[in-house]
């Protein structure tokens, strides 16, 4: 039988492991930052008559330039953008890939702070752009000082900056931002995917006037509970936009993720009335967490970064074994955990309290 070491692998991609969390049909899955509470009743049936009516036009190609769901888009996030501003992909990964196949690329870089999300090297590898990690300090907050420092040292032709922080929740400060801007003439992303449950911090959209090397990732995976759709976006100057239509497929965009897009960001109101009561759960983990004795390190997300397990290893396990999936990402002592529905919380916490201090052995 053929291996993957028989094939003419290019060496960039040799040794590589593909991107995967653990998939088990669990009762209490806290493990890939999902939203665990249900899409409204009266949302689903209108996504599913936008759907019925695009399913009637398949026949044909879908709008190329889904100019509908950028304009919805812009509505959403406001900031003065328009329909010129938005981009979308299939998940804010593919927004990613398709800024690294037009600005990365063989003799090009790209630099992030670790540990961040680790899809990041991989899409370097996948385009040939060169990945250069810069560790964060020891409580994961990035600095002006020091993201300034890394830039001028490396000269990336891009850098990311990921804010709430995958995976440390860690919150993203405006005057970082505006710092790494001014500190290299290369393209800057940051990367919202959990913006809107950071109830302190304004999106990074409103920057965007005057900067056209700032790019803005967003997902509708997280708050909008829209994992299953695939549909991630980018705010940018219009000349960046159009960048990435020299690299995008041929209507990239199904007609049915663009229905289903679109409607639901006609509810977005409704869609994101469970970002309070997620946020209410993530703080209620957290206090039970530093009473049990862990260390919690701040979050702007829907999920915690917990440190004081013995062996995370174990605790892993031992979790998974009673029906609950949360994410061990081999960072010492560490391990990550969504907040779930009211009910996913207090089943994590009750089965936290019962393996004791320090988790299972």
């Amino acid at each position: 039988m053929t291996k993957l070491s028989d094939l003419p692998l290019r060496s960039n991609l040799v040794g590589l492991e593909p991107y995967g969390a653990p998939q088990d049909p669990v009762p209490v899955s806290l493990n890939v930052n999902e939203n665990t509470h249900p899409i409204p009743d009266d949302v689903v049936a209108d996504i599913v008559q936008s759907l019925e009516a695009a399913v009637r036009g398949v026949n044909r190609y879908p709008d190329r330039e889904f100019l509908e769901l950028r304009e919805s888009l812009a509505g959403y996030l406001g900031a003065g953008l328009t329909s010129d501003n938005l981009w979308a992909a299939n998940g804010s990964n593919e927004v990613l890939q398709q800024i690294l196949q037009a600005f990365g690329g063989p003799g090009r870089s790209l630099l992030s702070f670790t540990p961040t999300y680790s899809m990041y090297p991989l899409l370097a590898s996948g385009t040939d752009t060169a990945w250069i990690p810069v560790a964060r300090p020891a409580d994961y907050a990035l600095t002006p000082e020091g993201v300034v420092a890394a830039l001028e040292e490396h000269r990336p032709d891009i850098a990311i900056l990921c804010g709430p922080n995958n995976p440390t929740g860690t919150p993203l400060e405006r005057e970082v931002i505006l710092a790494a801007y001014d500190a290299f003439d290369g393209i800057l992303i940051v990367d919202e995917a959990y913006q809107e449950f950071d109830a302190e911090r304004e999106s990074a959209v409103s920057l965007l006037q005057g900067r056209p090397r700032l790019l803005i990732s967003r997902t509708m995976s997280k708050a909008f509970a829209f994992a299953g759709v695939r549909l991630g976006y980018l705010a940018a100057d219009p000349a960046v936009v159009d960048a990435l239509r020299l690299v995008r497929l041929p209507y990239h965009l199904s007609a049915l993720t663009q229905a289903a897009a679109t409607a639901a960001i006609r509810h977005s109101v409704t869609m994101l009335a469970t970002v309070d009561d997620i946020r209410a759960q993530r703080d209620r983990l957290e206090a039970a967490l530093v009473e049990m004795g862990y260390k919690v390190h701040p979050s702007g997300a829907n999920f915690l970064l917990v440190g004081g397990f013995e062996n995370p290893d174990a605790t892993f396990e031992a979790l998974r074994a009673r029906g609950i999936l949360i994410r061990n990402l081999h960072i010492d002592g560490h391990l990550r955990m969504t907040a779930g529905t009211e009910a996913e919380t207090t089943v994590l916490i009750d089965a936290l309290a019962d393996l004791g201090p320090g988790g299972a052995r």
